[in-house]
């Protein structure tokens, strides 16, 4: 039995399932985990999803793509690479397939001795994956008891920083934010979210700089997608990064729990 995590697929089901068949995914044994981004840019979103949502050891934390559509399923406007899902016989059944996703999960691996934190863009310092587990479970509550007004309320860039003293749709929006589309941050975790480059502004690092070094003693892992320039290059083995461009001629990446080897195709 091994558990792999795999990066964002954005619509590349055919990638997809040469992954699947590249790690021998068995669909009795083998679980599958994915960071998020399952839709959108590629040809094949509804095919994506109809998969996955036929198989119960296939699962996956949402991405900021994810509530986009999940978005447009509330309002039944379809878009671009979207539309055929919004329009689809069944696209009722992937709202409800998507509303049960996690912003965040957390899983402890027997065989390796550690523990994960999955995300699609990561967790700012000012959190610890406790918290961050809890403000993830804040939100998912939220969306299940009134969607509508989680996804109509969850566009925009500000607040640009935590504080523990947001309420209400602000509360809601920075914390989708931080754990859907951030990449860098300033030492007070301030968002900047123009830049989706390699290289921070004045000020700005890239999110996993920031966070304590405590993490590796405890045998912490954080693993994300979402970041595709930085082609899953982060320089710290305990931040790994799964998006690899797989929808912009790049590779699709997946990573096994049990000792990290990391597959791509």
């Amino acid at each position: 039995m091994s558990t792999y995590v795999i990066g964002d697929v954005h619509g590349c089901f055919k990638q997809f399932i040469g992954l699947l068949k590249k790690i021998n995914y068995n669909k009795i044994k083998d679980r599958i985990i994915l960071t998020g981004d399952l839709v959108n840019r590629g040809p094949e979103s509804l095919a994506m999803l109809n998969f996955c949502m036929k198989d119960s050891n296939i699962t996956t934390v949402l991405g900021n793509h994810d509530l986009y559509l999940m978005y447009l399923l509330s309002i039944h406007q379809g878009k671009g690479k979207l539309k055929k899902v919004v329009e689809s016989k069944n696209s009722k059944k992937i709202f409800k397939w998507l509303l049960s996703k996690p912003l965040m999960i957390e899983i402890y691996n027997e065989c390796s001795d550690n523990t994960f934190f999955i995300t699609h863009a990561g967790i700012p310092e000012i959190w610890s994956p406790k918290k961050a587990q809890g403000l993830a479970n804040e939100v998912s509550v939220l969306l299940k008891k009134n969607p509508s007004q989680v996804l109509k309320s969850m566009w925009g860039d500000h607040p640009k920083k935590w504080s523990d003293h947001l309420s209400g749709d602000k509360r809601q929006r920075i914390i989708i934010n931080y754990l859907t589309r951030m990449r860098f941050l300033d030492k007070s975790s301030k968002l900047d979210l123009k830049n989706t480059s390699m290289k921070g502004s004045d000020g700005f690092r890239p999110w996993f700089n920031y966070v304590s070094k405590s993490h590796e003693k405890k045998k912490q892992y954080y693993i994300f997608g979402h970041w595709a320039s930085l082609k899953g290059k982060t320089n710290d083995p305990y931040f790994i990064g799964l998006d690899t461009g797989c929808v912009w001629e790049g590779k699709l990446t997946a990573v096994r729990l049990e000792d990290l080897k990391k597959i791509s195709i």
